[in-house]
């Protein structure tokens, strides 16, 4: 039986878990897992279901709709592996976690390339059977840079764009191409230690947390969605290179969780907030 994912989310109103259940029932579909939350103070609703059955149930939606109350958002996605292009810069830690997970298939994701504005991380791409895409910025401004980006990104059509440690800032032109398609994952520093050598910044400051943050990526610079976050304790034993090294690991942790999340569809976005069924 094929597995599909339904998720729903409009004003709150009674009965709606009992209504979206009993059509599926009636159609003759199994609820493999449910999940819902209720937004008290906007008075919203939100729902993640999986299940499974025969024929693609499209005719579910409208069967719904009509249940609904007005304003509802209905989407329908499938259980299987989404395509993604990866945008690096030099840094390997990132990339290399990734496609080791896609090797050895421990991420719900098709890697189609990997493009960055060095050729840095070419012979790691390589060792993966990973096409790779040196776009240089040299001698380009932002607007030439982008557009040579999206014109290798829009030959694989991808369904998500990860940044992993890609070190260009995007401008709203290209972030708006690509709307809640890019996942971006730095350290939790900002807004404080901006700049080159954030980890030496805050050997200097004596920070006791390393973190890093994943999130949708916006026209606010590090300011979208929230996906996943995680720290780790350090003391003042710890010396500049060790923060580094602490940094990177904690960074491609929480960027597979924060894929792991997206790629199951397990996201909701509402306004800059996201609401998360884990």
């Amino acid at each position: 039986m094929d597995n599909y994912i339904l998720l729903i989310d409009c004003p709150d109103q009674t009965g709606l878990v009992y209504q979206i259940t009993g059509v599926l029932y009636r159609c003759g579909y199994n609820i493999v897992t449910n999940n819902e939350f209720v937004d008290r103070e906007a008075r919203h609703f939100y729902m993640r279901t999986e299940f499974a059955g025969g024929p693609h149930p499209a005719a579910v939606l409208d069967e719904m709709r009509a249940l609904l109350p007005a304003g509802a958002n209905l989407r329908l996605a499938n259980t299987g592996k989404r395509r993604i292009v990866v945008l690096a810069t030099k840094e390997y830690h990132c990339l290399g976690d990734l496609l080791l997970r896609h090797a050895y298939g421990e991420v719900q994701a098709d890697i189609q390339a990997v493009i960055s504005n060095h050729a840095t991380l070419a012979s790691l791409a390589h060792k993966f059977d990973i096409p790779f895409h040196c776009v240089s910025h040299a001698n380009l401004d932002r607007h030439a840079h982008e557009a040579a980006v999206s014109q290798v990104i829009e030959q694989y059509n991808p369904e998500y764009i990860v940044l992993a440690k890609y070190m260009r800032i995007l401008s709203p032109a290209f972030v708006a191409r690509y709307p809640n398609q890019i996942v971006n994952i730095h350290h939790s520093f900002l807004p404080a230690f901006i700049g080159a050598s954030p980890y030496r910044q805050a050997f200097e400051r004596g920070v006791k947390l390393i973190g890093a943050t994943a999130h949708y990526v916006t026209d606010d610079l590090d300011k979208g969605p929230i996906i996943a976050q995680d720290v780790i304790r350090i003391d003042h034993t710890y010396s500049a290179n060790d923060l580094a090294q602490i940094g990177h690991d904690v960074e491609k942790i929480t960027l597979a969780k924060a894929l792991k999340l997206v790629f199951e569809e397990r996201i909701f976005l509402s306004g800059n907030r996201a609401i998360i069924f884990e």
